[in-house]
């Protein structure tokens, strides 16, 4: 296998939380990924046994968690530790967080059941994917944005304040501010001007 990192002396996870190619083998990212899915379980058992301490094991497991917010588990993420969720902001059932890279999800967001914010990326030529490399764009998520049920969120993607995105849509580029977008890739569909709308996106 070609030495991708010839003269450079980082860690791959080093190379990771700089946005760069790496290769998944880092004892540390290892660790951590272990510790996500744990508190991820944890979590998950103490939301079904209506335990107090649910909350301090959501706390543990993001690394930033605002005062009312709150994810229905069952939760996945890769680490759990680069996840940052506004204040107010509900997530339903299986919501797949995959945190190689930062993911900032706003204020007062509405996230429905089986969404799925994923900021890995491989590479396109073979060679360099049969060698395992990968890397990954952050996503970023503005205040009181509804992502509907099933909604994908690709890596490298902003959505704009206010803005929702319907059901099943795929959201391959960036989303402007108070827009409803849907399709696959999505695509921008209406304006929203104030709150006239009550209206599930179709």
């Amino acid at each position: 296998m070609q030495d991708h990192f010839a003269g450079d002396t980082r860690t791959n996870r080093e190379r990771m939380l700089a946005g760069d190619l790496y290769i998944a083998d880092d004892p540390e990212n290892a660790r951590l990924a272990q510790r996500g899915m744990e508190l991820a379980d944890a979590y998950y058992r103490a939301v079904v046994a209506d335990d107090p301490q649910a909350r301090s094991l959501l706390e543990q497991l993001v690394g930033h968690l605002g005062a009312e917010a709150y994810v229905k588990p069952p939760l996945f993420v890769d680490y759990g530790e680069n996840i940052s969720i506004g204040a107010r902001t509900f997530a339903n059932y299986n919501l797949t967080a995959l945190d190689v890279a930062a993911i900032t999800i706003g204020e007062d967001c509405q996230i429905g059941p089986n969404v799925q914010l994923l900021t890995p990326t491989h590479p396109i030529d073979p060679q360099p994917r049969r060698d395992k490399l990968e890397a990954a764009q952050p996503i970023t998520i503005g205040d009181n944005v509804w992502l509907s049920g099933g909604v994908i969120v690709c890596p490298g993607v902003t959505i704009g304040d206010n803005s929702v995105i319907g059901a099943g849509t795929v959201v391959t580029k960036d989303i402007p501010a108070d827009v409803v977008a849907v399709g696959n890739p999505a695509r921008v569909i209406r304006t929203i001007s104030g709150m006239t709308s009550r209206q599930h996106p179709r």
